[in-house]
């Protein structure tokens, strides 16, 4: 089965050494989708473009996000169903900095996540990066110090990247719609350990 890929930036656009411009140039079914204003980050607007361009693919889609670009993909998830066979999740901002959180939501997304954090994430602390992965079901990769998992923090093709886009590709299911019952709240992480 085809798969559309939908390139989802962040906050001033992904610029042309960012691994997302490069898989854009290098994928034949990678579009991206593009803002009003990328200086402007308005999240119904932006999910909405996000929505439409789900819509009026002919193919399920996969689609890549990074940063405020990951909120965008969660909220518009959240709003109504959606053709979506998955979702790489990149370094994503944090809402309350964008005045966002209440928008955010509290449950599983219904289709298969990979969330990509780093520990010295200056838009998105580590803990809490691994709050939204559980909370939105999310397989979580752990990079290390990987600053903000961008083109200015090294990152050019980004090979592992490409790998977890395959696994997203291939993946023959995706999750039940699963909701965890309650909201769950930073406090669980005290006791949370994760598996590097």
């Amino acid at each position: 089965m085809s798969v559309r890929i939908l390139i989802v930036p962040g906050l001033h656009n992904s610029g042309p050494s960012h691994w997302q411009t490069l898989w854009e140039h290098q994928y034949p079914t990678a579009h991206r989708v593009n803002q009003r204003d990328w200086d402007d980050p308005r999240l119904e607007e932006w999910a909405d473009r996000l929505e439409h361009a789900i819509l009026k693919s002919p193919e399920p889609v996969v689609i890549v996000a990074h940063s405020f670009g990951c909120l965008v993909t969660a909220h518009a998830a959240s709003r109504r169903e959606l053709p979506i066979r998955g979702a790489l999740l990149v370094a994503p901002a944090s809402p309350s900095r964008f005045n966002v959180i209440n928008a955010m939501p509290r449950r599983r997304l219904p289709f298969s996540t990979t969330l990509v954090a780093s520990w010295n994430d200056p838009w998105l602390t580590f803990p809490k990066a691994c709050f939204w992965a559980f909370t939105w079901g999310s397989r979580l990769i752990d990079l290390g110090a990987a600053g903000h998992i961008n083109d200015e923090a090294g990152f050019g093709r980004w090979p592992l990247g490409e790998q977890l886009l395959q696994q997203l590709l291939t993946e023959k299911t995706s999750p039940a719609k699963t909701d965890f019952g309650s909201t769950p709240d930073e406090s669980y992480l005290k006791n949370f350990t994760i598996s590097y």
